[in-house]
């Protein structure tokens, strides 16, 4: 049987959670988004950007019994019951240590297709209720929503997972269309670092930068944690700018890193408040957003004190 393919729809971004009636909720995981299609022989997996990836996962294949069917969700790494996406980022497909100590799970949100027939235009709820009617056993995960947005947001926090994803009940299945219908809610952290220097910025932003290059201090120099190169309007660009070139020097301020890229640096002054997502076990902070200056004093922002630990 030969499925149509289908393109995932995406959720607006809004700024805090929220709890009204007419909604689902459920939690949003850290992965790779992908439509999974199986028609009963073989399975086929394509990302947001339209890659065929399950080569890379070959124990995503689902029950012989299964229906075909084309399914959307998102493949994880599960570790104590949370999604992992160093994890997810450390798998080697081909080989049986990555096999071994890092399997992959598909968790399963949405039918879109079933047997021979379309289900974009069905409710929402209908479609969740034929997709926890296929039984899909492991490495198949469905968790269901709830319809209390605080409820589940007091999980989020709780366990620290990545937000959450509210889906309006009654409405269809809208391929490749960001949608008000679907609504996303990022649990994000925030940290206070020290600027050691910028990266050249490219394209429209090459007159300015590319991303401030962070740290803390650790002994005399930075201990470095990432970049950030988004949160920035085009006033700010010009005008931080300015700033990092009045606070040019020579010599580095970081410790060596051999991650840490091409930077300028500059005198380890500003002090920039960061939203992100979660520390890796390296120490880098993940999908950083620029929040602002703060007047914090630069000194006192340390690795102990303001690190992961």
């Amino acid at each position: 049987m030969i499925l149509p393919r289908y393109r995932p729809m995406l959720a607006t971004a809004v700024p805090a959670p929220f709890a009204e009636p007419g909604w689902l909720f459920e939690p949003k995981w850290d992965g790779i988004r992908g439509i999974l299609s199986w028609d009963g022989e073989a399975v086929a997996v394509h990302t947001r950007t339209d890659a065929e990836v399950s080569a890379r996962y070959p124990e995503l294949l689902p029950a012989r019994s299964t229906p075909p069917c084309v399914l959307d969700g998102e493949v994880v790494v599960l570790a104590e019951g949370r999604a992992s996406f160093e994890r997810l980022q450390q798998r080697s497909s081909f080989t049986p240590a990555g096999l071994r100590d890092h399997p992959v799970s598909f968790v399963a949100f949405d039918l879109l297709h079933l047997h021979s027939d379309s289900l974009v235009e069905a409710p929402l709820e209908e479609r969740r209720r034929l997709l926890d009617g296929l039984g899909l056993g492991a490495p198949f995960v469905t968790v269901a929503p709830l319809d209390d947005g605080a409820a589940l947001w007091d999980v989020v926090i709780a366990r620290d997972l990545e937000g959450m994803v509210a889906k309006r009940l009654g409405s269809p299945y809208r391929p490749g269309v960001r949608s008000a219908d679907w609504r996303k809610v990022a649990h994000l952290h925030s940290v206070k670092a020290v600027v050691g220097g910028f990266t050249r910025g490219e394209g429209g932003r090459s007159a300015t930068f590319g991303a401030l290059v962070l740290g803390l201090w650790d002994g005399p120099r930075l201990r470095w944690i990432g970049n950030v190169g988004t949160g920035f309007d085009d006033r700010q660009l010009v005008a931080i700018r300015g700033a990092l070139d009045e606070m040019g020097r020579d010599d580095t301020p970081f410790h060596p890193d051999g991650e840490l890229p091409a930077i300028t640096p500059v005198e380890p002054a500003l002090v920039a408040a960061v939203g992100y997502r979660n520390w890796t076990t390296a120490g880098r902070i993940r999908h950083p957003r620029f929040k602002g200056f703060t007047d914090d004093a630069a000194k006192s922002l340390t690795w102990e004190a303001e690190g992961p630990g």
